[in-house]
C-alpha cells in the first residue's frame, strides 16, 4: 500500500509537470500580442502607449524565447513560489487562496446534492425495476446528462430569475445566491452516479450469495443494505471521485455565469487578459487536486473491498 502510494505522488509530479508544459504552450500558441493586452488591462486603452507595451515586455520576460519564460517560471514553482499577476502584480497564490472558499462552498454543495437525489434514487431504481420509479430515474438521468451545464445554468436564470423574479440573477451572498449554481452543477453529477448506482446495484443483486440470502428469508431491505450495498458501491466510489475532480474543473463555466467569485472565474478572467502566472498557477492547482482525488477514491475503495490490491513494482 505504501509503495503505491509513492507511485501515486510521483505520477502526481510528472503530471503537474506536464499539465505545467501544454499549457504554456497552448497560451503562447493563442493569437494576439499578451504584453499589449497586459498594458490595456493596467493602464487601460486610452492611455496606452507603445512605450508602455515595450516596457511591459521587458519586465515580465516577453522578449525571452518561450523555453526561457517556461524555465523562469518553473523556478519559482519548485521555490513555492508562483509567482505574481501579470495584471495586477499581486501574488498569485495569495489570489487563489483568496478564492478558494468560494469555490469549495459551490462544489461541495453541488457533490451533496447530487449525492442526495442519486444514491437513494439509483438503489430503489434498481430495488424496484421496471417499476414507475424506475422509468423515471431512468429519464431523468438521461435528460440531466444530456443537458450542458452552460444551456442549464441560462435556463434556470431565464426562469427563476427573469420571468418569475424568485432568484437572483448572480452575486455571491446566502443560500439563495447558491440554488441556481447548485442545482447546475449538481444535476448532471447526480444523472451519471444515479445510472451507475442503479447499474452496479442491479448486478450485485443477481449474484449468488444475495440469492441463498433471499432463499434464507431475508428481508429485502436487509438483503439491499446488508449484503449488496457495500459491493456496489465500489465503483460508484470511484465515479464519485472522478465526477469530484471534474466537478472542479466545472466550476469554470458555472462560475462565470454566475459571477461566482472563485476559482473558475478566476481562470477565465485572466485567460482574456492573457495573465500567464495566474493561468498556470489556476491550472497547476485543478491537476493537482483532481490527481490527489484519485488516490483518495483509490485507497477508498480497499478499505471497502480488502480483497482490492494493486502489484507492487518488481
Amino acid at each position: 500500500m505504501l509503495t503505491y502510494i509513492v507511485r501515486r505522488i510521483a505520477l502526481l509530479v510528472i503530471v503537474a509537470l506536464g499539465v505545467t508544459i501544454l499549457t504554456f504552450i497552448m497560451m503562447h500558441l493563442a493569437p494576439g500580442d499578451p504584453a499589449e493586452m497586459i498594458a490595456i488591462a493596467r493602464y487601460g486603452l486610452e492611455n496606452l502607449t507603445v512605450e508602455n507595451v515595450e516596457d511591459i515586455r521587458i519586465i515580465e520576460g516577453f522578449d525571452s524565447s518561450v523555453c526561457i519564460q517556461y524555465l523562469h517560471w518553473l523556478n519559482h514553482i519548485l521555490r513555492g513560489d508562483f509567482g505574481n499577476s501579470l495584471v495586477t502584480g499581486d501574488p498569485v497564490w495569495q489570489e487563489i487562496i483568496v478564492r478558494v472558499p468560494a469555490t469549495l462552498k459551490l462544489a461541495l454543495a453541488a457533490l451533496t446534492l447530487s449525492l442526495l437525489i442519486s444514491i437513494p434514487a439509483g438503489i430503489i431504481s434498481a430495488a424496484k425495476q421496471y417499476s414507475a420509479g424506475d422509468y423515471v430515474t431512468l429519464i431523468g438521468a438521461l435528460l440531466g446528462a444530456s443537458i450542458p451545464n452552460f444551456w442549464l445554468g441560462l435556463l434556470l436564470i431565464l426562469i427563476f430569475s427573469v420571468n418569475l423574479g424568485w432568484l437572483p440573477v448572480f452575486g455571491y451572498g446566502g443560500l439563495r445566491y447558491m440554488i441556481l449554481p447548485t442545482l447546475t452543477l449538481g444535476t448532471g453529477l447526480a444523472a451519471i452516479t444515479a445510472r451507475l448506482t442503479r447499474f452496479s446495484m442491479l448486478e450485485v443483486l443477481k449474484q449468488n450469495y444475495i440469492i441463498t440470502a433471499r432463499s434464507k428469508g431475508l428481508s429485502e431491505a436487509r438483503i439491499v443494505h446488508g449484503h449488496a450495498l457495500k459491493n456496489a458501491f465500489i465503483p460508484v466510489v470511484t465515479v464519485i471521485g472522478l465526477q469530484l475532480g471534474h466537478l472542479i474543473e466545472g466550476t469554470v463555466i458555472v462560475e462565470s455565469i454566475f459571477a461566482w467569485p472563485g476559482i473558475g472565474k478566476l481562470l477565465v478572467d485572466s485567460i482574456y487578459a492573457r495573465d500567464y502566472a495566474t493561468i498556470q498557477g489556476c491550472v497547476l492547482l485543478f491537476a493537482i487536486l483532481f490527481v490527489i482525488i484519485n488516490l483518495v477514491v483509490d485507497i477508498i475503495c480497499i478499505y471497502l473491498d480488502p480483497r482490492i490490491r494493486y502489484k507492487k513494482e518488481s
